[in-house]
């Protein structure tokens, strides 16, 4: 985890917990919150992608009361974990430093029904970062190799107020 200014605040909402093979909770402290539905979550910065952009993955474990009539994972489970996914992920990258953050848009395209009952990981890489704006794509996969696709998806979040931070390709003061 990193020590930027939003650090403080994450910890007094989430928890922050070292969880073992490089993952840490990512729960909030408020369990009348929304997220609450799709916990307990946890995160862990995953090996760069080729070209040597961060990337992420973010877990739940689906169990009955997130399945649908068809007993697969409910689709709105899945989208909601993509929504806090691209927050989680993008904190595990520094990508947001200080105040409220919000999704501006996410396109998921669903490829295959989620299994209930074992976990489903967002796996989130960071494809550019601006001064107000984080892009994020990845996919939802399950089983061995994450040989199982459950949907695709591509992400915006407008960073919150701060100061912001120079975008990812520019140097700072530039």
């Amino acid at each position: 985890m990193n020590d930027r200014p939003e650090e403080p605040k994450r910890r007094d909402n989430f928890s922050a917990e070292l969880l073992g093979d490089g993952w840490v909770s990512w729960n909030l402290k408020d369990p009348s919150r929304f997220n609450a539905l799709i916990e307990p979550l946890s995160v862990r910065l995953e090996t760069p992608t080729p070209d040597g952009r961060p990337r992420a993955r973010v877990r739940m474990v689906p169990e009955r009361q997130h399945s649908n009539l068809g007993d697969n994972v409910h689709g709105a489970v899945s989208l909601a974990l993509v929504d806090v996914a691209l927050f989680a992920a993008s904190h595990q990258f520094g990508s947001l430093d200080a105040g409220h953050s919000v999704t501006l848009d996410l396109s998921t395209q669903f490829v295959g029904a989620g299994r209930v009952g074992e976990p489903l990981d967002a796996v989130v890489e960071l494809v550019r970062e601006t001064g107000r704006l984080v892009f994020l794509r990845g996919l939802v996969v399950q089983g061995a190799d994450d040989a199982h696709i459950v949907l695709s998806f591509a992400g915006t979040i407008r960073k919150g107020g701060g100061k912001a931070k120079p975008p990812s390709d520019q140097p700072a003061g530039a």
